[in-house]
C-alpha cells in the first residue's frame, strides 16, 4: 500500500521525486523518505515520520542537488511509523532500496544475513532486501542488477522494489511481484512509479512490468528481463493526458469535491454508451456479446466500498435478470474450496484495480472453470485491468480521496448497464428496459437535487459531534447501502458504526438502541417501507434517536423521528445511487465537526495492495 517512485535522469529530481511523491500519498502516509545521488555521486538520505511535506521540509533545510534518487511513502505493516523505519532502506550505506508489498519470509532471511554479519536498524521486511541484495554483490562480484535479479529468488511475498548503490551511479534496478509498477519515459529521464498518475508531469509513454518482470533504468535507456531472467521487449503505452489535474480547486477537500463530481461523472459515463438502443453489449469488450448469451450466474468478488457496489447488483442481477448471484469479500473467497457452477460469470471490482486480494481471486479464476472474468475498474492502466477477459471502466477520473465515493457510485452504474444486458437474454421486456434506461439519463439531474439537501445534512450532522456510536437500518436492495454510509461514517470521523437489514433489530442490536446512539435510516417509497416503518417504530419504542433519509410516505409520524431530510421522488430501481449521496455528505460534515483528517484518516490508504 506504499507509493514508490524513481528517476535516472540527467536533470536535477528532487523536486519531481517530491511531487510524485505526494501524487501517490493516498497509498501510505505514516513516513517518508527520499535518497539521491549528490553532485559528489554520494547518496544522500533523507527520512521523516509523518506525511510528505515533513520530509519536504527536512528537504528544504538541507538542500540538495541530484539527478538519480528513489523515494518512498509509507503506510506501515511491518514496524511502527518511525523515521527509523522509514524507507529507504540502506546495506552499509552501499545499497539503498525502496519497496511496496510484503516480505513474508523475512525473518527466516534476517536470521541468515544476521549470521553473515549483517546488523539492522529497522523493524521493517524491506531492509532484508538491501542487505540481501549487498551479500549477493559481495559474494558474487556482482552489479546491482545481477544482484537484484538473484535477490528476488530468495524473497516470498509480493513486492515491487526500486534500488540504487553507490558504486553505480545513476543506474535505477527494479523489480515487480504482486505490487504494481510503471515504468514511465520521458526526456532524458526514466522513471518508475507504483501509480502512472504520480508521472503525470514527467512521462507520456509507460510501459507496465509484469508478473516477475525486472528492469534496469538509466536516463538513457531502460531494459527488461522477465521472470526467467530472458531480456524481453515490453509494450508501450502512450499517454499523451492522464487526464484532470489531482487538485482540490475551490473544494476544502478531495472527498467534497469527488461527491460533487457524481452528477457530472455518471453524465459523462452514460454518454456514448447508453444509446437510444439502450445499453451496448460492446462496451465491455469485443468478446462480450458471445460471451453474455451464455451467462447462467454470476459470481462477485471485492473488497470495501466495492463489496457493496457488489452486493447492490445482486438484488438487480437476481430481481431484473433472473441470475443467481453470490457475492463474496475477496479476502475470504480466495481461501476457501469453490465450487463453479456452469457458465458462471466472474466479476470482480476495485476503484484502483490493485487491489491484492480482488486480484489474487482474478488469477485464480482463470483456471477454474468460470465462463470468463470481467473486470470493473476505474483505472485503464491497472493490473484487473489488463489482465481480465472483459473490462468495463467507470471513468471516475482520479479519486483522491481516501474514502470511495464517485468510484462507488459509478460502478453501481457500470453494474445495472451490465444488468440490463444481461437481462436480454432472460427474459427482460424491452418495455422494462427502456423505462431502466429513462432513469438512467434523468439520474444526473436527480442527483444534482440531491446535492442541494447539503445545508439540512450539515445540520444533521451536528447531532453526530460527540457521539461514539451509530447504528444504519436499511431493508432489501438499501441494505448495502447502509452498509455504504456505515463505512463512510467510520472511515473518516472514526465513529463506530455498523449496518444491520432493519429487520434484524429483535435478533440483538436492539440491545445497543438509547437515547445516546443515533440511528441513520435510508426509507425510499419501496415494498419494504412499511416493513421499516414498524421497524422504526420499535427504536422510537426504546428511546433511540432516528435520522431519516427518506421518502415523504416514511415521514409518517413527527415523533418517531428526530430529524427528517425529504428525498426526491425516484425510479426504486436506481434509489440506491440517489440515497448513497446524503450518507456521503453525512460522514464528511461530521468529520469536519470532529476535525478529523478527512482525505487521509488515520491507519488507512487508498489503494490495499497488501494482503
Amino acid at each position: 500500500m506504499c507509493g514508490i517512485i524513481g528517476v535516472a535522469s540527467s536533470k536535477p529530481s528532487v523536486d519531481k521525486l517530491l511531487i510524485g511523491l505526494l501524487r501517490q500519498e493516498y497509498r501510505g502516509y505514516d513516513s517518508a523518505g527520499l535518497a539521491i545521488f549528490d553532485e559528489a555521486q554520494n547518496i544522500q538520505v533523507f527520512k521523516s515520520a509523518g506525511k510528505v511535506a515533513e520530509l519536504q521540509s527536512s528537504i528544504d533545510n538541507n538542500p540538495v542537488n541530484g539527478n538519480t534518487g528513489i523515494a518512498h511513502t509509507r503506510w506501515a505493516t511491518h514496524g511502527l511509523p518511525t523515521k527509523a523505519n522509514a524507507h529507504p532502506h540502506h546495506s552499509n550505506q552501499k545499497v539503498f532500496v525502496i519497496h511496496n508489498g510484503i516480505i513474508e519470509n523475512h525473518q527466516e532471511i534476517r536470521t541468515t544475513l544476521k549470521a553473515l554479519g549483517y546488523t539492522f536498524e529497522s523493524e521493517t521486511d524491506t531492509e532484508v532486501i538491501a542487505h540481501l541484495i549487498h551479500a549477493k554483490m559481495s559474494e558474487n562480484d556482482l552489479s546491482l542488477m545481477e544482484a537484484l535479479k538473484m535477490a528476488v529468488k530468495d524473497l516470498r511475498g509480493a513486492y515491487a522494489i526500486g534500488a540504487v548503490s553507490e558504486t553505480e551511479p545513476g543506474l535505477l534496478a527494479a523489480a515487480r511481484k504482486g505490487s504494481p509498477l510503471v515504468v514511465g519515459m520521458g526526456h532524458g529521464e526514466n522513471f518508475i512509479a507504483s501509480d502512472q498518475l504520480a508521472l503525470a508531469d514527467f512521462a507520456e509513454n509507460f510501459v507496465f512490468l509484469e508478473e516477475g518482470d525486472l528492469a534496469e533504468i538509466t536516463s538513457t535507456g531502460i531494459k527488461y528481463w522477465n521472470v526467467n531472467d530472458d531480456e524481453v521487449q515490453r509494450p508501450v503505452v502512450v499517454a499523451k493526458s492522464l487526464g484532470e489535474t489531482v487538485d482540490k480547486g475551490e473544494y476544502r477537500h478531495f472527498m467534497l469535491k469527488e461527491i460533487n463530481e457524481q452528477p457530472a461523472k455518471i453524465k459523462g459515463l452514460l454518454d456514448g454508451q447508453l444509446t437510444d438502443s439502450g445499453v451496448q453489449e460492446e462496451i465491455f469488450g469485443p468478446k462480450a456479446p458471445e460471451i453474455f448469451k451464455d451467462v447462467q450466474a454470476v459470481q462477485i468478488v471485492a473488497c470495501g466500498t466495492s463489496f457493496h457496489a457488489g452486493t447492490v447488483a445482486k438484488y438487480w442481477l437476481e430481481g431484473l435478470a433472473g441470475l443467481p448471484c453470490s457475492v463474496e469479500v475477496a479476502s475470504e473467497f480466495r481461501y476457501r474450496n469453490k465450487v463453479v457452477a456452469p457458465n458462471t460469470l466472474f466479476i470482480t471490482i476495485s476503484q484502483s484495480g490493485e487491489t491484492a486480494d480482488t486480484l489474487a481471486c482474478l488469477s485464480a479464476a482463470k483456471d477454474a472453470g468460470y465462463l470468463a472474468r470481467l473486470g470493473i475498474c476505474n483505472v485503464p492502466s491497472s493490473s484487473l485491468a489488463r489482465e481480465s477477459d472483459l473490462v468495463f471502466l467507470t471513468k471516475a477520473g482520479p479519486e483522491i480521496g481516501v474514502a470511495s465515493t464517485k468510484a462507488f457510485t459509478t460502478q453501481l452504474v457500470g453494474l445495472l448497464m451490465l444488468t440490463l444486458i444481461l437481462g436480454r437474454y432472460h427474459g427482460l421486456s424491452s418495455v422494462a428496459e427502456n423505462a431502466i434506461n429513462n432513469s438512467l439519463r434523468a439520474l444526473p439531474e436527480s442527483l444534482d437535487a440531491v446535492m442541494g439537501l447539503e445545508d439540512q445534512i450539515i445540520e444533521m450532522a451536528e447531532d453526530f459531534d460527540q457521539k461514539e456510536h451509530a447504528l444504519f437500518l436499511g431493508r432489501g436492495i438499501h441494505y448495502p447501502v447502509a452498509m455504504e454510509g456505515a463505512l463512510k461514517l467510520k472511515e473518516i470521523s472514526y465513529i463506530h458504526a455498523e449496518a444491520y437489514p432493519a429487520g434484524e433489530l429483535k435478533h440483538g442490536p436492539l440491545a445497543l438502541v438509547d437515547s445516546e446512539m443515533p440511528v441513520v435510516a435510508v426509507a425510499p417509497n419501496d415494498d419494504l417501507l412499511e416493513k421499516l416503518q414498524s421497524n422504526l417504530e420499535e427504536v422510537r419504542a426504546r428511546g433511540g434517536k432516528l435520522y431519516v433519509f427518506g421518502h415523504s410516505k416514511a415521514h409518517h409520524n413527527d415523533e418517531s423521528i428526530t430529524k427528517f431530510i425529504e428525498l426526491p421522488e425516484i425510479p426504486e430501481l436506481i434509489a440506491p445511487l440517489i440515497y448513497s449521496i446524503p450518507l456521503q455528505l453525512l460522514a464528511y460534515h461530521v468529520a469536519i465537526l470532529k476535525g478529523t483528517d478527512i482525505d487521509q484518516p488515520r491507519n488507512l490508504a487508498k489503494s490495499v495492495t497488501v494482503e
